[in-house]
């Protein structure tokens, strides 16, 4: 009984310090700037949208993509394990950037929650490396988007 006391306390310590932890290290905003991609707003991409003139991206997980996304938006979870950094080192995340369209022309909105949305930024990166040439990153979001009013689907 006492051996599962001081685990189960252990636990708790642990759990304990790995927040205060996270709290102390909050995820820093994203660059203002992405290469190879243009940035975009939230009344730019809708009216890419509306006008039918791109294809939409959501970076987030599947959890939060079936909670609510952009209309008409594919799911390209970015599973990010690099540093929070300009120059992140994309061989330690995963992203399937067959998603994309096979036409490297082809105009295509990258986004995930907002400012501290490093997985829009990381994706942008990746597909103008990839040759991609009308890479707009939406940096507002998610999170603005549904702040302003904006239509989401489910």
């Amino acid at each position: 009984m006492f051996k599962k006391s001081i685990a189960g306390l252990a636990i708790v310590l642990m759990l304990l310090v790995t927040a205060a932890v996270a709290v102390d290290n909050p995820k820093p905003d994203t660059p203002s700037s992405a290469p190879g991609a243009t940035i975009i707003d939230v009344d730019q991409g809708k009216r890419l949208l509306d006008n039918r003139s791109a294809a939409f991206f959501d970076m987030r997980n599947p959890l939060n993509f079936g909670k609510g996304h952009l209309p008409g938006a594919t799911l390209m979870a970015y599973r990010e394990r690099s540093t929070f950094q300009p120059d992140f080192d994309a061989t330690k995340d995963k992203v399937d950037l067959s998603k994309l369209p096979a036409d490297k022309n082809a105009r295509i909105v990258l986004y995930s929650d907002g400012p501290k949305g490093w997985k829009s930024y990381k994706a942008s990166v990746l597909a103008a490396r990839a040759g991609y040439s009308k890479v707009f990153w939406m940096r507002d979001g998610f999170a603005v988007w549904v702040a302003r009013g904006l239509p989401v689907e489910q």
